[in-house]
């Protein structure tokens, strides 16, 4: 992992990085992935045309504890004090699984700071999750960690999830399960009560690129379908020989697909 820098917002300290110039994209990691943009960092068709920042949210990785709950409106707060911090009026956003609901919801929030919404298999609830998740839970809160974080990946990601992630990100596992907690105790939780359908999708404007994996399993692609017909502004795009390890798989698939739809809807351009 390179050097991050560190901004002290509220008492709360983020750890963040910033690649490249050009309008601002912002990559907003779910709990179970703190580095897992990594790979999108590297790739030119982003790092060489935009400003890319990557942080860790509040009870990951180097950032500061988690003080209160976790709560995706919470997260829209830290994300708008940060941007801000950083003279960022307004940002391209992208998430992935549980935080593409939090960029979601970032995007209800803090509405006038997000320029285009990329969500990449957001963790819908309208679809369940797999039964692997519900065990995973159940085996955290049992006190067994290691099994809860591979029976996790392996209901979401596939079984052969682990030579992926390792290869696309070193030591992923490891901080997974450094980052157990607070993606257990808080963020699993805070997901399954966050309710997002037809009416709240109304509310959002900003373009957004639905991502499904072409390997993915059925459910991703019924959250994809329902994000189509709930969105005011939305179009698809179906990622090649990919599963739910979307930009771990296929980085530069990935890359030059965020590229091409954050052009399409760049800053002062009419919508």
């Amino acid at each position: 992992m390179g050097h991050m820098d560190r901004a002290v917002l509220d008492g709360v300290e983020l750890e963040y990085e910033i690649r490249g110039a050009g309008e601002p994209v912002v990559l907003v990691h779910h709990g179970a992935g703190a580095d897992w943009f990594k790979p999108l960092l590297e790739e030119p068709a982003l790092a060489g045309r935009y400003c890319l920042l990557h942080y860790h949210r509040a009870g990951y990785a180097g950032s500061s504890r988690l003080v209160a709950p976790l709560t995706f409106a919470q997260e829209a707060t830290g994300f708008r004090a940060l941007t801000r911090h950083l003279g960022f009026e307004r940002a391209h956003l992208v998430g992935h699984s549980a935080s593409g609901c939090i960029a979601l919801q970032i995007a209800l929030d803090v509405s006038d700071s997000v320029q285009s919404l990329a969500l990449l298999e957001a963790a819908l609830m309208a679809v369940p999750s797999p039964p692997e998740v519900p065990r995973a839970l159940e085996l955290y809160r049992a006190g067994d960690k290691t099994t809860a974080v591979d029976t996790f990946f392996r209901g979401t990601c596939g079984p052969n999830y682990r030579a992926v992630v390792e290869k696309a990100v070193p030591g992923a596992f490891e901080q997974a399960m450094a980052d157990a907690d607070t993606f257990f105790h808080h963020e699993l939780p805070a997901l399954r009560q966050w309710s997002f359908g037809p009416d709240e999708a109304r509310h959002v404007r900003q373009p957004v690129l639905a991502v499904v994996g072409e390997k993915s399993d059925s459910r991703f692609h019924q959250r994809q379908k329902l994000l189509l017909e709930w969105l005011p502004n939305v179009e698809p795009f179906v990622l090649p020989g990919a599963g739910h390890l979307l930009h771990l798989e296929n980085p530069g698939g990935m890359a030059n697909g965020l590229a091409g739809f954050f052009a399409r809807h760049q800053f002062g351009a009419a919508t």
